[in-house]
């Protein structure tokens, strides 16, 4: 199943409905304690760049949710590094959903038994609502001439990224960068030689995406910023001419899961509210809202009415690379991995005696 039908959708609000209506006030269909179900409040914990498509997002499923059920519903939202994220969720941050930037971040949380086994097969393409990219945002013209990865490690040009350990932009742009030389033929000497290089030319690393993206727009700091393809277009756009998108032959294919945490909607009742805001993505006006805001909808319909919005660009899965992201977030970002060895961050400054 590609997509839920708006029908499909409704369907599942008035369930709930019913659902709700055989239920005594304050408790579960179990009998355990839940809130009142007069009022519903649902907490939305994601990563960084993604304000701007879940508050698209909240305000068209709540026209559905309202019309449907009778039920007021209000919709939180909490944004940051999504390995940052993740952890908060872990160290007791209440998410009904969290729809992150990295399965190794959602798995995370699974495997601290907030979420089910197999909560990746609940929804239609291992529960990921689209797809999107690592791009370029350059200054107007273009002045250093980038086109490629292999432009990034030339003399002089300074790169802004985020921080893989915290921020998914900045695995992914690490691990597109990495790939850019596996998938040219290059072997890992070659790809840990280039990625050497480049980190030594970021003269600083954010904990999270939006933070970059302030960094290279708006403070100035930088030749090029690599990014998501959906924050590139949002910069770009409020830049008014001052920064370009460059998209590069290849990149590496980025397919953000969403899940309820099982364990938190159970305790707190919720579990229907939630699970029909994540199957709202998948509708035709959910997949609609995805495409507006330049996240690459899965719904092939919607894709095509859009398509002059995605330029078309060779995306490489994690199973190019290694066998899966388990073994990236180890290999890479892990304690002493790859990315800990080459990055040689930039020595304070000596306190002075003043």
């Amino acid at each position: 199943m590609s997509r839920l039908s708006t029908a499909s959708l409704l369907a599942v609000l008035l369930l709930v409905l019913v659902g709700c209506s055989n239920n005594t006030p304050g408790t579960s269909p179990s009998g355990g304690s839940s809130p009142a179900v007069s009022e519903v409040e649902l907490l939305n914990v994601s990563y960084d760049p993604t304000r701007e498509l879940w508050k698209e997002l909240n305000a068209e499923f709540l026209k559905t949710w309202q019309s449907t059920s009778g039920q007021s519903l209000k919709i939180k939202q909490s944004h940051g590094g999504s390995s940052t994220q993740a952890r908060a969720v872990i160290d007791g941050l209440e998410a009904d959903v969290v729809t992150l930037a990295l399965w190794t971040d959602t798995d995370a949380v699974h495997k601290k038994g907030l979420l089910k086994d197999g909560w990746e097969q609940t929804l239609p393409h291992q529960s990921s609502p689209y797809l999107s990219t690592i791009v370029f945002v350059v200054r107007r013209g273009n002045p250093k001439n980038i086109s490629d990865w292999k432009d990034l490690a030339n003399p002089g040009v300074a790169i802004i990224t985020p921080n893989p350990k915290t921020s998914g932009n900045g695995k992914l742009a690490f691990l597109a960068a990495w790939g850019s030389v596996i998938k040219n033929g290059g072997d890992e000497d070659a790809a840990r030689k280039f990625v050497t290089a480049l980190y030594r030319q970021v003269p600083v690393l954010d904990t999270g995406a939006r933070g970059a993206t302030t960094t290279f727009a708006q403070k100035g700091i930088g030749d090029v910023h690599l990014t998501w393809e959906n924050e590139a277009r949002l910069e770009v756009a409020e830049a008014q001419g001052e920064l370009e998108i460059v998209y590069p032959p290849q990149s590496i294919l980025a397919e953000p899961p969403v899940a309820v945490v099982d364990s938190n909607v159970d305790r707190r009742g919720t579990r229907a509210t939630a699970e029909a805001y994540l199957k709202f993505l998948y509708t035709p006006v959910g997949q609609d809202i995805i495409a507006r805001n330049h996240y690459r909808p899965r719904d092939p319909e919607v894709l095509s009415k859009h398509r002059a919005n995605f330029p078309e660009i060779v995306l490489f899965p994690i199973s190019d690379l290694v066998a899966n992201w388990d073994e990236a977030q180890g290999k890479f970002f892990g304690d002493g991995g790859v990315f800990d060895v080459i990055y040689e961050p930039e020595p304070a400054a000596p306190k002075s005696d003043l």
